[in-house]
């Protein structure tokens, strides 16, 4: 009799466990990192046409955009709406020769170790009036500056963290599995290699969610193009960019878009005016937003699961892979520790359906313990007992 397979072993995750994970978005100088921000949170952030202009970073959240809310508040007609939300930081341009302090650098980097995932912003649109701290356009050594300032600090890191660890290991042999681990560290950093893409064990992974890498975090790249090259998706450096991504950091998304489209649409008083400007430029085009928020979540592994009622419908990000009292902790605390059961449908089989009672009738409505892995798009009833009573 043949043996039962294996279910493939989860990949570890790289980071901070928690529901609250933000976003930077990183890149050079007047590359549009600041006009980003403000299109993404509409806030006020300055975006003048010179390094530093953004000295701390501008923080804000921003709601993700997902059809299947929208959906919920439809047929549940709430009293309260409440969408998950994305945190976004605005970090100021790094430059050349950041890691040994140049320009801002020291004080940018903090701010990076700071945040959980990247927005890597590459300028490929030409204009004379916004200046390149660089001089010119050329988006592979941009690519090429900010990843190698990223990877010096680390290497930075790594080397104060092994000095007192070689002494100690040096006097006392149980202390050199742990200087093992961190030599190997060093070693894939040396070798041009960042850490996010890395096999790494669990012990080592333990090892590493506790010093936190800047070349750990997870990366989308932004590619910031002129409104006639994002309309007719043409640009001498698209190929080389993906390129530079398969090489650099295969698998990662990159996304192209404009800030200047985007900046022309969000003036624009009526969403009416949007669709038909965007339909004057050709078939196809649209706005780039929606779906950099949504990398952005997705690059954070975060889930989203539902709570519904006629009093609120609530969407709360959850990091994948989490247990269904995990969940039950994103909306307080007290509901992990007296968990109880969570009554769960999937959105899909909702909508399919058409109601409650339809999935209930059709034995799609579920009950589910402790040890229940919550789905993306789960519309989840938690019962505990916090406060002693048995509760919803």
């Amino acid at each position: 009799m043949a043996k039962k397979a294996e279910p493939p072993a989860k990949k570890n995750v790289l980071g901070r466990v928690k529901n609250h994970l933000k976003m930077g978005i990183v890149g050079l100088p007047n590359v549009g990192k600041s006009s980003l921000f403000n299109l993404l949170t509409k806030a006020q952030a300055k975006a003048e046409n010179f390094p530093f202009c953004t000295i701390e970073p501008n923080e804000a959240r921003v709601p993700l955009p997902d059809d299947r809310f929208s959906w919920l508040c439809e047929v549940y007609q709430p009293a309260s709406k409440v969408p998950a939300y994305l945190e976004v930081w605005d970090i100021a341009g790094l430059v050349r020769g950041a890691s040994e302090g140049e320009g801002l650098g020291n004080a940018f980097l903090a701010n990076i170790m700071s945040v959980d995932g990247i927005y890597h912003v590459i300028r490929i649109f030409e204009d004379s009036d916004v200046t390149h701290v660089e001089g010119d356009i050329e988006p592979i050594r941009d690519l090429d500056i900010i990843s190698s300032e990223l990877r010096i600090k680390d290497q930075q890191v790594i080397e104060k963290l092994i000095q007192p660890m070689r002494r100690m290991a040096n006097s006392d042999p149980k202390h050199r599995p742990e200087l093992a681990i961190h030599e190997k560290f060093k070693e894939w950093l040396d070798s041009g290699k960042d850490i996010r893409d890395g096999n790494w064990n669990n012990k080592e992974i333990e090892v590493l969610n506790k010093i936190l890498f800047l070349t750990a975090k997870p990366v989308v790249y932004l590619v910031n193009m002129s409104t006639e090259d994002y309309v007719s998706k043409k640009n001498k450096w698209l190929g080389k960019i993906a390129q530079w991504v398969k090489t650099n950091a295969p698998g990662t998304p990159i996304i192209p878009f404009s800030v200047a489209l985007e900046q022309k649409l969000i003036d624009m008083p009526t969403q009416a005016d949007k669709e038909a400007y965007l339909a004057s430029l050709g078939a196809g085009t649209k706005s780039g937003l929606d779906k950099i928020v949504q990398a952005g979540y997705g690059a954070l592994n975060l889930a989203t699961f539902f709570t519904c009622g006629p009093d609120e419908v609530r969407a709360w990000p959850v990091m994948g892979g989490s247990k269904a009292p995990q969940a039950a902790g994103t909306i307080h605390t007290d509901f992990e520790a007296c968990f109880i059961r969570a009554e769960v449908m999937a959105f899909a089989d909702l909508k399919e359906l058409g109601s409650e009672s339809a999935v209930k009738a059709a034995g799609k409505y579920r009950t589910e313990g402790k040890g229940y892995d919550v789905v993306d798009g789960d519309i989840m009833l938690i019962k505990h007992n916090a406060g002693g009573a048995k509760k919803k």
